[in-house]
């Protein structure tokens, strides 16, 4: 077995941290939704200012909100402002890498979806698991085509 990426919300701006609440990370349910995330997960958090790099669960706070507050002990990793990947994981086998497809979403600095991306692994002349990623269609992306999809692969 080895241990995947399952979704990741990549580049997010904490909105807030609360050192006083009892843990965790609240996120928009509308982004974790669309991602793959689910209430009580848990995830791993990079601050990408920082360093920092901290394991917790998720819980949602109100749709739409666009919030990703640090709670608790993890209020001390990150301030308001900084940039985070958060990233939920899965043990597979190594051939079930072909049938895994991560959701990856990116954001702008007010915590819009950027691009909703999606990783995935394929058995090409080149090796035997190679790495792509797929840009797929997303209604706040207006820079994206109607139902197209790019395919790059990552060398």
């Amino acid at each position: 077995m080895i241990r995947i990426v399952r979704a990741k919300l990549h580049g997010i701006t904490v909105t807030g941290a609360d050192l006083d609440y009892h843990g965790s990370i609240t996120l928009d349910p509308e982004h974790c939704d669309l991602a793959g995330i689910r209430p009580l997960e848990f995830v791993d958090i990079w601050n990408k200012q920082s360093g920092a790099r901290i394991s917790t669960y998720v819980i949602f706070g109100e749709a739409g909100s666009k919030c990703c507050i640090l709670n608790g002990a993890a209020a001390r990793t990150c301030q308001r402002g900084d940039q985070v990947i958060i990233c939920s994981s899965s043990y597979v086998e190594e051939t079930a890498l072909y049938d895994t497809a991560p959701m990856v979403l990116t954001f702008t600095p007010k915590n819009d979806v950027k691009d909703v991306l999606r990783y995935r692994v394929k058995e090409t002349a080149r090796r035997p698991f190679d790495f792509f990623i797929e840009t797929l269609p997303h209604a706040e992306n207006s820079d994206m085509e109607d139902e197209s999809v790019a395919d790059r692969a990552i060398a």
